[in-house]
């Protein structure tokens, strides 16, 4: 059975190449396009990791990653931030929410993939 990663991020571009770099390594991917549609999504099909962006119209990454962290399921699935932002502030922020750790844009495909075989096998 394939893992389900959440890929939310208002970018379609990211959203793709996100999507395409995880699906050619076997796993499924459900994107939305900010953090209500990433929580709806969420809440409609458990998923093994939610890969979020920050900065996002309607609710931000933090503020995702706090009410999924508030969802008993997703108390303890691994979110990882992949965004632009890399500063110290913004990262111990992500990690006082609850983030399992930070992937900073533009991503290395490669990479990506290491981490979520690293988080989620």
């Amino acid at each position: 059975m394939a893992k389900t990663v959440l890929t939310v991020d208002d970018s379609p571009s990211i959203r793709q190449m996100v999507s395409f770099t995880l699906k050619s390594a076997g796993y499924e991917v459900i994107e939305a396009a900010d953090g209500m549609d990433g929580l709806d999504k969420a809440k409609a099909k458990a998923v093994n990791l939610v890969l979020t962006d920050q900065n996002m119209p309607r609710m931000d990454g933090i503020s995702l990653i706090k009410s999924l962290r508030a969802t008993p399921q997703y108390k303890s699935t691994p979110i990882l931030m992949l965004t632009t932002e890399s500063s110290d502030s913004m990262k111990s922020q992500g990690r006082a929410a609850g983030a399992t750790g930070w992937l900073v844009k533009p991503f290395d495909p490669q990479k990506l993939i290491e981490v979520v075989k690293k988080v989620i096998g």
